[in-house]
Order: C-alpha cells, then sequence, then structure tokens
C-alpha cells in the first residue's frame, strides 16, 4: 500500500528496527513493485560550471567558497550532445544535466529547451538540475520533452539553515510544485554526512514521503567533503547509518527509485552491495558527477558481473497529469 500518511514517529520505529530485520523488510518491498536484479543507470554531466550564487555548505560550486574550482560558462549544445551519445553508447538509459544557477535566466531558456529536445531525440531518458524554477519554466520544459527535474530537499526543515541561507526550505518545495504540476516527473533526496542527527534524517524522509505524490527519484547522496567548503571537515556519517537510511526510503516510497548519487567512490563493493539489497536501484554511471569524483567505470561494471545486475533499458514517457502520476 502507498501512504502519504508516514509520521515522525512511524519513520524513526523504522531507523530503530535491528539492522537485519530493516534490511529484510526493504527487500521485500522492494520486491514488490522491482526486479530486483535491475538498475536504472543514469549519467550527468554539468553544463555550466562554477560560480553559483547560493551559499551551500557542502558545494564546490558556490561563489560564496574558494574550492579553487575554475567556472567555465555554458557548455555548446554539440558538446553537450556528444556527451549525451558517449552515455547511451555506455548503457545509460538517463542523462542529467546540471548548472550552477540559482535559477535559469529567460536568456538561458532556449538553451536548456534546445538540449532537451536534442538528448530526447536519442531515445534517452532527460533530466535536468537547474535550481529554483517559476511555473511558467517547469511548463515550457515539460512541453519540451523533460523527463525529471531534480530538486534536492537535502536535509531536515529543522537542520536545513546551518548548511544554506540564500533559498529557504518553502523554496525548494515550491519549484517541486511547479515541476508537478507541469506534469514532469520529480527527482529529490537528499545529502547524508552534513552534520545532522538521525532527527534530521527522519526529518528529511518525513517531507519526502508526506509529499502529496512521492517522487519518482530519490538521490540518497553521501557528503563528499571539498576543501575550502564550510562542511570540509564534518565528521563522515557511518556507513551502516547510510544505508539504514535507504532502506527506510525503500519502505516509505516504494514505487521511487532509490539512487546512489555523491560518496559512493568511497564505498567497499561489499557496501554498496548492502545498500542495493536495502533497496537501492538506481545510480550514477562515470568518473564525475558535476564536480566531484565518482566510482571507476571499470570497477563499476566487475560490480555489475559480481552481483548479477543488469541495466535497465530507457523507458518511453509520457508528459503525466497529477491524476495519472498518483495511479502509477
Amino acid at each position: 500500500m502507498i501512504r502519504n500518511d508516514w509520521s515522525r514517529s512511524d519513520i524513526a520505529a523504522l531507523f530503530d528496527l535491528p539492522f537485519n530485520d530493516l534490511l529484510f523488510r526493504a527487500q521485500t518491498v522492494h520486491r514488490e513493485h522491482f526486479d530486483p536484479n535491475v538498475v536504472q543507470v543514469s549519467t550527468l554531466l554539468s553544463i555550466k560550471t562554477g560560480n553559483c550564487p547560493e551559499d551551500c555548505g557542502y558545494c564546490s560550486q558556490s561563489g560564496h567558497h574558494d574550492t579553487a574550482l575554475q567556472a567555465e560558462k555554458k557548455l555548446a549544445v554539440d558538446k553537450v550532445l556528444a556527451a549525451a551519445a558517449e552515455a547511451k553508447a555506455n548503457g545509460s538509459s538517463r542523462f542529467c544535466m546540471g548548472a550552477a544557477w540559482r535559477n535559469p535566466h529567460e536568456r538561458d531558456m532556449p538553451y536548456v529547451l534546445e538540449l532537451v529536445k536534442g538528448v530526447k531525440a536519442m531515445g534517452l531518458e532527460t533530466c535536468m538540475t537547474l535550481g529554483m524554477l517559476t511555473a511558467s519554466q517547469a511548463e515550457r520544459l515539460g512541453d519540451a520533452g523533460l523527463d525529471y527535474y531534480n530538486h534536492n530537499l537535502d536535509t531536515s526543515r529543522e537542520h536545513y539553515p546551518n548548511v544554506i541561507s540564500t533559498r529557504t526550505y518553502d523554496d525548494r518545495l515550491d519549484t517541486l510544485e511547479h515541476v508537478r504540476a507541469a506534469g514532469m516527473k520529480v527527482c529529490s533526496g537528499g545529502i547524508l554526512g552534513l552534520g545532522e542527527k538521525r532527527e534530521d534524517r527522519i526529518g528529511l524522509l518525513h517531507e519526502l514521503s508526506t509529499l502529496p505524490i512521492h517522487p519518482e527519484s530519490v538521490p540518497i547522496n553521501l557528503l563528499v567533503p571539498v576543501a575550502g567548503t564550510p562542511l570540509a571537515e564534518t565528521p563522515r556519517l557511518s556507513v551502516i547509518e547510510w544505508v539504514r537510511t535507504i532502506a527506510v526510503a525503500r519502505i516509505l516510497m516504494p514505487k521511487g527509485y532509490v539512487r546512489l548519487s555523491a560518496g559512493r567512490e568511497s564505498l567497499s563493493d561489499a557496501e554498496q552491495a548492502m545498500a542495493f539489497f536495502a533497496g537501492a536501484n538506481s545510480l550514477f554511471y562515470g568518473e564525475k558527477l558535476l564536480t566531484t569524483p565518482n566510482a571507476d567505470t571499470g570497477r563499476d561494471e566487475k560490480l555489475f558481473d559480481d552481483l548479477g545486475l543488469i541495466r535497465e533499458a530507457p523507458k518511453v514517457s509520457v508528459k503525466m497529469t497529477a491524476v495519472d502520476a498518483m495511479a502509477v
């Protein structure tokens, strides 16, 4: 049964389960909705890098932090499309494009719409993360064929001010509402290891799982410390707690793809296998995530072989109404 009425105490009780019981329950839920041996593979490309006006405390691209990142202007359309073609050849079913903007300016819209149409024409699913969107911008992206829009909540509402001050939690939720109203699928999750407490991880999953429609994609990132950012020296979150969070996300949002995102390159094969057993069934493929390193592709191929995982084929998607999404 799909629920949108989870309480924080419900979620806390899941976190408190013995680890083996939690993973068994998550795997049981996972098998009710997905093939347990199929993984959705995405590739992420930065189409505009650095000098972002936001002050996200974890981000190398923020103009507020001295991270020695070399800023770059928008990539030429042909370079983006060439990268998408390479991603498809390497087995990705979704191509994700990110720009270091607070929000896209109107002058940027023809550019991003051209990219959506070009990648879509290759038979790939499309995803973008461009910052906050107006309702009009979301509608135009949906009309161009954008399948997913990524806009993470990052952490709990309570911990959020300790991480970001230049946009509010409700700003993020407003963008998710615009994306949903425009008929696109929502990709929204968070980053673990931002100095938060377990109650903040509970709060993040509560926000996501009580949305009127659950996100179709839920990235569970593990902080990649970047020198020069305020969170660079934050103590590392335990992998067991990260896996617990993945398992709870799977139980709360049983039809969503739970994605292993940033931080995966630091994990052993056994730790990643544990995450897949906990219900993760999506990952970013390729050796770079925007500006931070990702797992080696050769290692990923061996991991897939060792675990018997196969890649999900691209899906033909259509623009959804809210009623359609609730019926899925």
